[in-house]
C-alpha cells in the first residue's frame, strides 16, 4: 500500500513537469511553422531585411543543384531577382522534429518561375535546421532537393 501511495505522489510530481516539456515543445513548433512561412513570404517579396533575421549569420545553405551559399551569396541573389523570377509558395507539407534546443523542418513546396517566357512548376523536399539562441530561433542550415518521380 505505502509503495503504491509513493508511485501516485510520484506521478503528481512528475506529470506537470511532462505537460509542461509538451507545451514548451509544441511552442517551439509552432514558433518554427511560424519562421518557415514568413521566410516563404519575404522570399516572395524579396525583403531581405526580414529574410536576414530569420537566418542565422553563419548559415549553410545548399542550394538544388548541390552549391553551397552563405548567407551574403543568399541575400543577394534575392536582392537581385526580378518578380518575374523563381517564386517560391508556401510548403505543401511541413513538419517539425525536435530535439531540445534544436528544430529540424521538412517537407515539400513548390516553385514556380518563367524562363525565356515560359511558366513552369517544380516541387521540391528541403530541411531546415533551427537553433533557438536566447529567445530566438535562427535557421542554421537550409538544403532543398528537387522531386524527380
Amino acid at each position: 500500500m505505502r509503495f503504491m501511495a509513493s508511485l501516485i505522489a510520484l506521478g503528481c510530481v512528475a506529470f506537470p513537469s511532462l505537460s509542461a516539456q509538451d507545451d514548451a515543445v509544441s511552442a517551439s513548433r509552432s514558433k518554427i511553422v511560424a519562421l518557415e512561412k514568413a521566410w516563404n513570404q519575404a522570399y516572395k517579396l524579396r525583403d531581405t531585411k526580414a529574410i536576414g533575421a530569420i537566418l542565422d549569420d553563419g548559415v549553410v545553405i545548399i542550394d538544388d543543384d548541390g552549391s553551397l551559399q552563405s548567407k551574403a551569396e543568399f541575400l543577394a541573389e534575392v536582392s537581385a531577382a526580378k518578380s518575374s523570377d523563381e517564386q517560391q509558395v508556401s510548403p505543401e507539407s511541413l513538419t517539425v522534429h525536435m530535439m531540445g534546443d534544436v528544430g529540424i523542418a521538412t517537407g515539400t513546396f513548390r516553385t514556380k518561375e518563367t524562363q525565356e517566357g515560359k511558366s513552369h512548376s517544380k516541387r521540391e523536399r528541403f530541411v531546415d535546421t533551427w537553433v533557438k539562441k536566447g529567445e530566438n530561433w535562427v535557421c542554421v542550415s537550409a538544403a532543398a532537393a528537387p522531386i524527380l518521380h
